[in-house]
């Protein structure tokens, strides 16, 4: 009883809301545009989000602690002269990729000379501003002699250069590690690729060479030369392949991400204004029929023009309130227009279902009172879990602020539509009942008029008057309608047909199967090439990346940050234990290795093993540049201690498989939890990927609990109950499917599809909701009956959203970006399941499934009381009959 006095409380409110906004059209109509185009303004002058670790990194987690420690204990990080790394922060760099169309030797002669000829057009590149011109020389990363940082790889082709000039044949390249003239082992790894090897880890061939130029950042001024740098540095390599046309090079700088993850924005931008139009033409059509007063095309454009004034406000709001833009928000319209447009659709279907004697306010204010509550309710259902999206319980700031301006755009769109649609309802209502012409405005003549004007006219002025209508088909006037029409006279009675329903149950099983079989497959998917334009810098760099220097994974920082007995032999043993499995280029190992050569024993008192060091350090070359590794502490007696120590560990893992490396650095910090040895492990890398999987489920989790404690609540706002258990069991069936299928169609769980995800649960419940409430509230009659009544009440509506819907998606599978195609395979699959589910699955379980129309049947409340009519009849001898006519 509750339920049904608060359906009906707010049946009222809504009633009395729409004869209000009829009694104001102007003011509701004007309001919305003038607030649009104020708040709208300020995004001519918006900002775009320059860090991509801002937005996909997760906001708390343990590896940006572990960097900021590693920042205190080394704040010079000069290990890059040695290795291809990043080991505390990405800075600024130029890298190139120099390969071969043909697979050759890279480090034959003609290669050799073409690479240090590549490298020595780079060292000399200008940077020009006022007064002085930057080279690499003045801002390049600096080594302990005050001399740039240089891959170590060119050291080893200028030897390989010489000892060709002077046919010397005893220089060898190994790999991973090779020895140079002076002694010093280097790693390159990751500076040769698709190596192939003697014995003895000889090279004999290499298809790639990676060469890395790392720059300073140190201020801003510093930082603005060095953007400037990348820039000329792409140009450079770009010329150096024009003229060079049998290499391959594939170039790639820290603004790379950064800029290829904008592009987005820049390559989607006609497909987007085709998407618009294409969008427009179909709402126009949709909302058209031959008769031309009746008909609503200028409804279809304002449907459009309402949403888009809605976004236009939350970007708007977004800017004002310092937001920045970034390309996740080319998801926000295709938001809206699923919600908007189904809204607007429900309200002209709600229109039709009016008696035309009304008068316009009348005619408003039942239009608002059947379709107002469905739609303020899923606009909740949209509040409550992009709200849940936009709180501090999400870790990637993307998906926050993705979920936060959808929220404004939502809140505002419910708002235009209860204000600028409605009044532009009114206004078109005022048109037909006057009857002039639902495009030109213009008088239609009556029939006796229009028989005399040339054929093309009439068909231009077709209508139907009142006049010619009898009085039993007032209610079928816009059953001309060709959605209408197809679904009433064809659709609604061969879907409910005994033979069909076999097969849609078949292709249900199969639809399951199939989306079990993808849900078993589903992976998380930190790859952040998946969110850049597909022609760019960073897709070609990565892929070359991938194919040659995937043998081993990231260089790995291994700190230790306590004060340990390093010069006991167990203890010793102890850390290298730790780091078994690896490939190690640490001062510990290399430093046992050399006290072993002198016969001296690893087990020393503790002021012999420090003196010692430091003595190594001083004579020994091959130690000179491992003395930022270890941090001496003086003490008061002249005493020093080792604080703190790093190592750098590379694992023989694919970089290709990301599960790899989820499971090496899991194993790494259960170690570094158990371990005697206080240490812990560091790769910028692992900022991405540190606790990526539990921070990209968290919006999804909650926001299905917060949609399922909406569906709980709700369930005392709307008639019956059992509406909310038929909405939680399709949104399930949908969500499984598309999850299933999205995996199928080789989409990963990222932000982009988490996002769609959270969008799926609402787009369902905006669609089925309506036709399953029309469904379970219908008394007396079957089940078969209600389900063809449900379809034709809110059929064409959903058919109508769904072509504008899928039209509009279309351009967005051209559009060269791996981010949009994600976009369009999930927003694709999330309106084609949540069809099938419309007009196939649910239409036939629900002829055979409760709730039963016969029980209802049964019960009579006092609206449905019968009346006995009496009627009193006299024959031809005067004898009084009276005969009992029963009407329900």
């Amino acid at each position: 009883m509750l339920r049904q006095v608060l359906h009906r409380g707010l049946r009222t409110c809504f009633s009395r809301l729409g004869h209000f906004i009829a009694s104001h059209p102007v003011f509701f109509a004007s309001a919305p545009v003038l607030i649009s185009i104020l708040l709208g303004a300020s995004f001519s002058r918006y900002q775009v989000e320059e860090s991509v670790e801002h937005l996909l990194a997760p906001q708390h987690s343990l590896a940006k602690i572990e960097r900021n420690l590693v920042n205190s204990l080394f704040p010079v990080n000069r290990s890059k002269h040695r290795l291809y790394s990043d080991l505390q922060t990405p800075g600024r760099y130029g890298r190139v990729i120099v390969t071969s169309f043909q697979k050759a030797n890279m480090l034959d002669q003609h290669h050799t000379d073409l690479i240090l000829k590549l490298h020595t057009a780079v060292t000399k590149i200008q940077v020009p501003r006022p007064g002085f011109n930057y080279t690499f020389a003045h801002i390049c990363v600096l080594n302990n002699d005050k001399t740039c940082i240089v891959d170590d790889i060119v050291h080893v082709l200028e030897e390989l250069k010489n000892a060709r000039a002077t046919n010397r044949t005893n220089f060898a390249i190994t790999y991973p590690i090779t020895h140079l003239k002076d002694g010093r082992a280097v790693y390159n790894g990751h500076q040769l690729g698709g190596v192939t090897v003697h014995s003895k880890d000889r090279v004999k061939s290499a298809e790639a060479i990676q060469l890395t130029y790392y720059l300073q950042s140190i201020n801003s001024l510093n930082d603005m030369v060095a953007e400037r740098w990348e820039s000329s540095f792409c140009d450079t390599v770009k010329l150096f392949q024009k003229s060079n046309s049998k290499i391959k090079i594939y170039p790639y700088t820290s603004s790379s991400l950064r800029e290829d993850f904008q592009k987005t924005s820049r390559v989607s931008e006609r497909y987007l204004v085709t998407s618009l139009i294409l969008v427009v033409t179909m709402a126009i059509l949709c909302c058209s029929m031959q008769d031309c007063v009746r008909s609503k095309p200028w409804l279809g454009l304002l449907g459009l023009v309402t949403i888009s004034l809605a976004t236009l406000t939350a970007a708007g709001i977004i800017n004002l309130t310092g937001g920045k833009y970034n390309s996740t928000f080319l998801g926000v319209p295709f938001v809206m227009l699923g919600h908007g447009l189904y809204g607007t659709f429900e309200m002209l279907s709600s229109w039709r279902k009016t008696r035309e004697d009304q008068h316009v306010k009348d005619r408003t204010a039942e239009v608002y009172a059947d379709s107002m509550l469905s739609f303020s309710l899923t606009t909740a259902m949209y509040l409550v879990t992009f709200g849940i999206g936009a709180s501090p319980f999400t870790n990637i700031e993307a998906a926050r602020i993705f979920c936060c301006n959808s929220c404004i755009a939502i809140l505002f769109n419910y708002l235009y539509v209860l204000s600028f649609y409605g009044s532009s309802l009114v206004f078109t209502g005022y048109i037909e009942n006057n009857y002039q012409h639902s495009i030109f405005c213009r008088k239609v003549p009556k029939p006796e008029v229009l028989q005399e004007k040339p054929a093309w006219y009439r068909f231009l002025l077709t209508a139907r008057f009142s006049e010619d209508t009898a009085e039993g088909e007032e209610a079928n006037t816009y059953e001309s309608h060709l959605l209408v029409c197809f679904l009433k006279r064809y659709y609604c009675d061969w879907i409910t047909n005994t033979y069909v329903k076999p097969f849609v149950v078949l292709f249900y099983l199969i639809y399951i199967s199939f989306a079990l079989m993808g849900y078993l497959q589903v992976s998380e998917g930190s790859d952040l090439s998946n969110i850049v334009a597909t022609a760019t810098q960073t897709i070609d760099y990565t892929t070359a990346q991938q194919k040659y220097f995937s043998n081993y994974s990231p260089v790995i920082g291994f700190y230790i940050y306590e004060s340990i007995e390093y010069w006991n032999s167990s203890v010793q043993e102890d850390v290298l234990e730790y780091t078994k499995g690896f490939v190690r280029i640490s001062w510990f190992e290399s430093y046992l290795n050399y006290l072993r050569k002198l016969n001296i024993s690893t087990d020393l008192p503790k002021k012999n093993f420090t003196d010692m060091l430091r003595n190594s350090f001083l004579k020994a070359p091959q130690f000179s540049h491992f003395q930022e590794d270890i941090i001496f502490s003086k003490k008061y007696n002249d005493e020093v201690d080792v604080v703190a120590s790093r190592m750098f560990l590379v694992a023989k893992t694919m970089e290709t498989n990301r599960e790899e490396l989820y499971d090496l650095l899991e194993t790494l910090r259960r170690l570094s939890v158990t371990s005697k040895v206080k240490f812990i492990v560091f790769n910028p890398s692992f900022v991405y990927m540190d606790r990526y999987a539990s921070s990209l489920g968290a919006p999804l989790h909650n926001s299905c609990i917060s949609a399922l404690f909406l569906l709980f609540f709700s369930a005392f706002l709307v008639a019956d109950s059992l509406i909310n258990v038929w909405i939680t069991l399709t949104v399930v069936s949908v969500e499984f499917g598309v999850i299933g299928f999205m995996t199928l169609w080789k989409v990963e769980l990222d932000c982009i599809s988490v996002l769609c995800l959270i969008y799926g649960i609402n787009y369902t419940i905006d669609n089925c909701a309506p036709l399953l409430s029309t469904f379970v509230l219908g008394k007396d009659f079957t089940r078969t009956k209600w389900v063809k009544n449900a379809l034709e009440v809110h059929g064409v509506a959903i058919l109508q959203s769904y072509l504008c819907y899928i039209v509009g998606l279309f351009p967005l599978a051209a559009v060269p970006s791996n981010l949009t195609c994600t976009l369009f395979r999930c927003l694709f699959l999330i309106a084609f399941v949540t069809f099938f589910h419309c007009f196939a699955i649910l239409p036939v379980i629900l002829t055979f499934l409760p709730p039963s129309k016969k029980k209802r049947k049964e019960k009579k409340n006092p609206e449905n009381r019968e009346e006995i009519e009496c009627v009193e009849m006299v024959d031809i001898d005067s004898t009084r009959v009276v005969d009992q006519i029963t009407t329900v």
